[in-house]
Formats: C-alpha cells, sequence, structure tokens
C-alpha cells in the first residue's frame, strides 16, 4: 500500500530557506526569534555540555548538533499545562517549555536539580536515557491527563533505535486503543548509535507504522522548524480536542557523535556528513529570518553574543551550587521513611562519618 503522504517529507522551508509552501498562521516576528534563539541555546549549550565532560567536570552528554529544528519545533504549540517526555537530544524543547540551563547543567555534574536551579514546575519529565522506557510514560501520563478529563496533552519522543524496542509498540497501541491525547515523535536522524537505518527496519518511513495502530501519522522534515511547528500544531489541536493520538516522523542528521563515549568517523561517511551540514537547520531558519526582514547581520551576532553570556552565567550557577549531601537519596523515595531505609540511612551516615 503506497500513501501519497508518506513519499516526501512535509516541508515549508527548502535547504536554502526558501519558502515552498504555505507558511503557518500566526508567525509573530517576536515568536519566530525567540525560536531561533532558542535553537542557538541548544546548539551552544550542547557544545559547552560536550566541552565539561572532556573536562571530566560532566557526565556524557548526548549532543543534539543539527537536530535543533525538530528539538525546538515540536514543543512550540504546547501550553502550560501539556507534558513533555524526551531524552537529551531534545534539550531544546525543554529549553522552551522552561527549564533552565542551569538545571541541566546541574543534573549533567550526577545530581537532582533542586527546585533553586529548577524554577516552577513546566511538566517536563527529567530526560531518560533508558532507550524507548519513556514513550510508556509519555503514554501513562496522557492517559491520566484523559481520566482526569485535563485541558493537557503530551509529547513523548524516541530516537528511530528505540522504535525497535516493544515499548515503542506497546505505548502506540495503548494510545491507539483508549484514544489518549499523545503525540508521539520520532526524531529519525538515520542512525541508532552506529547502525544505519536500512539495516533496522524494513519499511521506508517509521511514519507508517501509524497505520497499523490506527493512529494517524506524518512525516515531516525535521531540519525545517516551521514544518515542524505546523505539523506539531495540527497534531497538539487533534489531541487537545479528543481527536486522540498522532505518530510524527521527522526526518533529520545528527551533525556530532551519538553520545561523548562515540566516535562517529569509525561509521559514518563523511560525504553523508556534508550532505546533512549543507542542511543545517540554523542556517535554513536564519536565511528565512533574513529574507523576511526580522533580523539582520548585526542583530544576528548580538543574539549569539547574549545566549552565550546566559549560558556562562547558567552554568557557572550549576557549579557555583552546593553538592547534594551523600545521604541525600534517602530524601526523595517516599514522604515518610521506611523503617528499613531509616536504617540504611544511618548506616551509610555512619560510615560516611555524617551527623546522626
Amino acid at each position: 500500500m503506497r500513501n501519497q503522504e508518506f513519499e516526501q517529507p512535509y516541508q515549508i522551508l527548502n535547504q536554502d530557506g526558501q519558502v515552498t509552501g504555505p507558511l503557518p498562521e500566526g508567525l509573530e516576528p517576536a515568536r519566530l526569534l525567540e525560536w531561533y534563539r532558542t535553537m542557538w541555546l541548544t546548539r551552544l549549550f550542547s557544545n559547552k555540555l560536550v566541552a565539561l565532560q572532556r573536562q571530566g567536570r560532566a557526565t556524557t552528554w548526548i549532543p543534539s548538533n543539527g537536530q535543533e529544528a525538530i528539538a525546538v519545533g515540536l514543543a512550540t504549540p504546547l501550553l502550560a499545562q501539556d507534558w513533555l517526555t524526551a531524552s537529551p537530544r531534545e534539550m531544546g524543547g525543554y529549553l522552551l517549555k522552561g527549564v533552565t540551563p542551569a538545571a541541566i547543567a546541574y543534573f549533567c555534574r550526577g545530581f537532582p536539580p533542586p527546585p533553586e536551579l529548577a524554577g516552577p514546575d513546566v511538566r517536563c519529565l527529567p530526560f531518560t536515557i533508558v532507550i524507548g522506557t519513556q514513550t510508556l510514560h509519555s503514554a501513562g501520563l496522557a492517559m491520566a491527563a484523559k481520566i482526569k478529563k485535563e485541558d493537557s496533552v503530551v509529547v513523548g519522543t524516541c530516537g528511530d533505535g528505540a522504535t525497535s524496542e516493544g515499548d515503542f509498540s506497546e505505548a502506540l497501541n495503548f494510545a491507539g486503543v483508549f484514544q489518549s491525547p499523545l503525540v508521539m515523535v520520532v526524531v529519525n536522524n538515520g542512525w541508532a548509535i552506529s547502525v544505519p537505518s536500512h539495516k533496522q527496519y524494513a519499511a521506508k518511513h517509521l511514519a507508517q507504522r501509524g497505520v497499523g495502530f490506527g493512529v494517524p501519522a506524518r512525516l515531516v522534515d525535521g531540519n525545517d522548524i516551521l514544518a515542524v511547528h505546523a505539523v506539531m500544531r495540527e497534531a497538539v489541536d487533534r489531541a487537545r480536542s479528543g481527536g486522540g493520538p498522532t505518530l510524527v516522523e521527522a526526518i533529520t542528521h545528527r551533525q556530532a557523535a551519538h553520545s561523548t563515549a562515540d566516535d562517529p568517523t569509525r561509521y559514518c561517511p563523511p560525504e553523508n556528513l556534508s550532505l546533512w551540514e549543507a542542511r543545517d537547520p540554523l542556517k535554513r531558519f536564519r536565511r528565512f529570518l533574513f529574507d523576511g526582514g526580522y533580523l539582520d547581520e548585526k542583530g544576528d551576532m548580538s543574539l549569539v553574543q547574549e545566549v552565550e553570556a546566559y549560558l556562562t552565567g547558567q552554568v557557572q550557577k550549576a557549579f557555583d551550587y552546593p553538592a547534594p549531601s551523600p545521604d541525600g537519596f534517602f530524601n526523595n523515595v517516599y514522604a515518610e521513611l521506611t523503617p528499613r531505609l531509616a536504617r540504611q540511612r544511618d548506616q551509610v551516615r555512619q560510615e560516611l562519618g555524617l551527623p546522626q
């Protein structure tokens, strides 16, 4: 069976930033510049976290270079009451929704961010590292929203590699059966670590899997933030109005390693990277903003400098904040410690010479 929607990813801006499709409504200049700033914030912050890891000051990080349009775009239609459950590579959505870089930097020190750094609750679950488990969290949150009759939508994300996990199929089937307000986004960057897509699945596009679960699906150019916004807004509006879930596949490519523990030069052909560098989402959106008169060279330079200064302050704030007490992990398990956990905490304190 052939479906025309699954032949070519939906696109509004081509790789040169030229408009090739109808622009979404409501694109105020301030909003466009906010998206652009958040894309730069995502790239520069990811680079900074990689540098901190190389210095031995942060944990392993998963770079998002080249995927800023889908990372930010998937969150553009979300409201304050909506949930986002994702991996570190979708950090841009977290930043747009209100998670502070200081909280993420503290997390990358290996500690749970305290309220003083995290700020108000913006309904973003902690980054999931275990592959695919966040899809089940997404389905559960969406079902809870439906049961409680909340006016909230859940956007869950996973990579192409995670679609090979049973969790992904179970989550999509559950959402399809119960028509919960879920938008599942597959960020297809062509590689499951070092396994190319053609060795991972036989379908032409992963969006086609939606048909089997009775879930509407869309295929979108993940390097075109305007197209991502348009597709996500349609899916989020459908979920909010009671229309059930949507599966969105975003075609993109990562320009960096899978993680700081990976060397992509061992498996990714250099010509492949060159091809996708020409489709860079920041360059594409920048050209659109320039051509539309929303931004110029001076404004662009000022914006990037402001983002760099902001990140420097946020990272410093995270590293100035004291590390939690070694026995602190007992504090957030239960509202009241069980007798057994209390004994274990006391034993840890005694062995470490901490006050009882």
